[in-house]
C-alpha cells in the first residue's frame, strides 16, 4: 500500500518551512558531500573516505527530501559503483536481501486486508463489543488497542489512515463534531485525545513484530547481514512486547489524563455503530479469504518459536523449520493464497490480482535496499569502524548499557528530524561499528537504535501518523510537542531497561 495516498495537511507556516527544507537540500548535499571529500581523512582508505562522502551526502538528502527518499537510496549505491567503493554485483546485491521479500509478502497481506476491507472490520467489531459501551476511558482504551493491534500487521501509516476516519466519525456519532471548522465543542481534550491516540498508537504497535514497521526489517536485515545473528519473529516479539506494553499504558496516562466527556454526550455511541455495522453487511468472501491467508502466514511466521520453545533450539524439528521455513518463504506462501483463494471460481477472480497486489509502497522497499547496501559498504571498507571509533573518544561510552542507552537516545532525536526509516538506515551501522570498536557485542546497542527509530512523537512533520491526525485541526502542536516529549523521554528509558535485562534471556546472549 502506498503510504503517499494518506498526508496531513500542514499550517501555511509549516508547508513554508517544508518547502524551504526540501530546496535547500539542493544545496547542502552537494556541500557537504566536497567538504567530506575535500577533509583529510587519514586513517581512513580511499574507498572508506568516498563512502563517507557519499553517506553524508545520501542522509542530507534522505532528511532535506529534496528527491523523493527511494530515488536517493538508488543514487547513493550508484554513486558507490562509479567512485569505485565496490562492484555493482557487491553493492547492489542487498537490493535482493530475503527480507526484501519478507517486506513484499507482508506489504501485499496488507494490501489485500485493505482492499476487501477486513482492516476496518476488525476496527468496528472491537469497538461494538459490550465491554466498550458508551464509556469514555473505555472507548479511548479500545479505540487505541484497535490502532496497536492493527499496526502489528499493516503500516503504521495505513493504520492511521484507517483509524483516522473512524475516528472523526465516533466522535460525530458521540455528538461531539458539528461545527463548520471540524473543531469539536465542549470536549476538545477528548478529540485531541482520539486523534493523538490514534497516531502514537499506530507508531507504538509497528514496534511488535517485524513487519509492523520498516526499521524493524532494517534492523534485522543489517544485525543478520553485518552480524551473522539471526533474530526471528518469534524472538523479535518475545523481546518487543514487553517493551510496547508499558509504552501503551504511559501513552494512555499521558494522552487520556484531561480526556473528559460528559456520559449525556455518548448518546449517539450506539447508534454510531449500528450504522456502521450495516454499512459493513455480512462477512465478504474476500474478506474470508484474505482472513485464511493471514492467519495461516502469521502461523508460519510464529510456528518456528514455538516450537523451539517447546522442544528446544536444538531439535531437528525446530532446526528443519529455521532452515526451510524462514519469515520470508511463509510470506511468499501466505501471498500465494491471495491469487490462489478463489472470490468466484467460474469467472476465474480470486481473492486479490496482480494489478491489486502491486500497489504496495515500493519506495519503501527501494529505501530498505539502499540503505542496507549503504550499511554493508560501511563494514566492509572499515568506515563504521572508523566512526565507532570517533564516537568512542567523545562519548566515553565502552560498556555495552552505555551504548544502548546512546544509540537509543540517538534514534529517537533523529526520527524527529527525519523518517524512522531513513533514521534507522544511518544510526544501526554506526552502534554496530561502534560496538565492534569497543570489542562488544553489537547486539543490543543495534537493537536499541532499530527500535528508538521507531519513535518520533513530537511534531505532525516527523511521521506521517502525526501529519494525518494533526490536519484534523483537533490537535494543538503544543498538546502533540508536549505528549510526543514525555512518550520520547519514556522510550528513551523503557527500550535500552528492557534490552538490557530482557534480551540476553531472549536472545541467549
Amino acid at each position: 500500500m502506498n503510504s503517499t495516498q494518506f498526508e496531513g495537511r500542514l499550517s501555511p507556516t509549516e508547508e513554508r518551512f517544508e518547502n524551504l527544507r526540501r530546496r535547500s537540500g539542493f544545496f547542502l548535499a552537494p556541500l557537504i558531500f566536497a567538504i567530506v571529500m575535500l577533509f583529510p581523512l587519514h586513517a581512513l582508505s580511499q574507498e572508506a573516505h568516498f563512502l563517507a562522502a557519499i553517506v553524508a551526502f545520501t542522509a542530507m538528502l534522505w532528511v532535506t527530501e529534496a528527491i523523493p527518499m527511494p530515488a536517493a537510496a538508488l543514487l547513493g549505491p550508484a554513486l558507490c559503483v562509479g567512485l569505485g567503493v565496490g562492484p555493482m554485483r557487491t553493492v547492489f546485491a542487498p537490493f535482493a536481501d530475503p527480507v526484501v521479500f519478507l517486506f513484499i509478502g507482508s506489504f501485499m497481506l496488507a494490501q489485500a486486508m485493505f482492499h476487501h476491507g477486513l482492516d476496518r472490520r476488525i476496527a468496528v467489531t472491537i469497538l461494538s463489543l459490550k465491554w466498550v459501551g458508551p464509556r469514555p476511558w473505555r472507548i479511548l482504551l479500545a479505540f487505541s488497542g484497535v490502532a496497536l493491534f492493527l499496526s502489528m500487521w499493516l503500516s503504521n501509516t495505513a493504520t492511521t489512515a484507517l483509524m483516522y476516519p473512524i475516528g472523526l466519525s465516533l466522535l460525530a456519532g458521540m455528538g461531539r463534531a458539528g461545527k463548520p471548522n471540524g473543531q469539536v465543542s465542549n470536549t476538545r481534550h477528548y478529540a485531541a485525545a482520539i486523534m493523538l491516540l490514534c497516531a502514537f498508537a499506530s507508531s507504538l504497535g509497528g514496534m511488535a513484530t517485524p513487519v509492523g514497521t520498516p526499521p524493524n526489517l532494517i534492523g534485522l536485515g543489517m544485525i543478520e547481514r553485518m552480524m551473522g545473528v539471526r533474530i526471528s519473529f518469534f524472538q523479535w516479539m518475545l523481546l518487543a512486547l514487553p517493551i510496547v506494553v508499558p509504552l501503551y499504558f504511559v501513552l494512555l496516562l499521558a494522552v487520556g489524563r484531561k480526556a473528559r466527556a460528559q456520559f449525556s454526550g455518548m448518546n449517539g455511541f450506539h447508534d454510531w455503530i449500528k450504522t456502521e455495522r450495516e454499512t459493513l453487511g455480512p462477512l465478504s468472501k474476500g474478506e474470508k479469504n484474505t482472513a485464511i491467508a493471514f492467519l495461516c502466514t502469521a502461523t508460519l511466521w510464529i510456528l518456528p518459536g514455538i516450537i523451539s520453545v517447546l522442544f528446544g533450539s536444538g531439535s531437528e524439528v525446530a532446526k528443519f523449520l529455521e532452515v526451510h521455513l524462514p519469515e520470508s518463504v511463509a510470506a511468499i506462501i501466505g501471498v500465494t493464497l491471495l491469487f490462489v483463494l478463489p472470490l468466484n471460481w467460474h469467472e476465474r477472480t480470486f481473492t486479490i490480482s496482480w494489478k491489486q497486489a502491486v500497489q504496495i509502497d515500493w519506495g519503501t522497499i527501494l529505501l530498505f535496499g539502499g540503505g542496507l547496501s549503504l550499511g554493508s559498504l560501511m563494514f566492509a571498507t572499515g568506515l563504521a569502524e572508523g566512526i565507532g571509533h570517533t564516537l568512542q573518544d567523545w562519548t566515553g561510552a565502552h560498556s555495552i548499557a552505555a551504548m544502548t542507552f546512546l544509540f537509543t537516545a540517538l534514534a529517537i532525536v533523529t526520527s524527529e528530524l527525519t523518517s524512522n526509516t531513513a533514521s534507522a538506515n544511518v544510526i544501526i551501522p554506526i552502534a554496530i561499528g561502534l560496538a565492534n570498536a569497543s570489542g562488544a557485542n553489537a547486539l543490543l546497542p543495534a537493537l536499541g537504535a532499530c527500535l528508538g527509530a521507531s519513535m518520533g512523537f513530537m511534531l505532525p512533520v516527523s511521521t506521517p501518523p502525526n501529519a494525518i491526525v494533526y490536519g484534523s485541526g483537533l490537535v494543538p502542536i503544543t498538546r502533540m510537542v508536549r505528549h510526543g516529549f514525555a512518550m520520547d523521554l519514556a522510550a528513551a528509558v523503557v527500550i535500552p531497561c528492557v534490552l538490557l535485562l530482557w534480551g540476553p534471556i531472549v536472545l541467549s546472549i
